[in-house]
């Protein structure tokens, strides 16, 4: 069944539910900032909009568009900023 999960008084929202392999979500972000933390490693892969983000570890950030992705391993932090309505689909391992 699906789980919804809403965070950032609701400019983050997401589904979550499970693939064919590994458990995923899929979500939106409104424009604005956000630290995300993992519990586990993470792909995140930018739908539509774009992601600016600051891996663990790196000091300048990186600006993902459709179609691209980034990793992030278990139990980090890292920073996420969203020019513009994004959506986004995170799969975990």
């Amino acid at each position: 069944m699906f789980k919804v999960n809403e965070y950032f008084n609701g400019a983050v929202k997401s589904i979550a539910f499970q693939t064919e392999t590994l458990p995923a979500t899929i979500g939106v972000m409104a424009k604005g900032d956000y630290e995300f933390g993992t519990a586990q490693r993470e792909y995140m892969t930018v739908v539509s909009g774009s992601l600016t983000v600051v891996l663990p570890g790196e000091t300048q950030s990186k600006t993902f568009k459709a179609g691209e992705t980034f990793i992030v391993e278990a139990n980090q932090r890292f920073k996420v900023s969203a020019p513009v309505e994004t959506s986004y689909l995170c799969k975990y391992e």
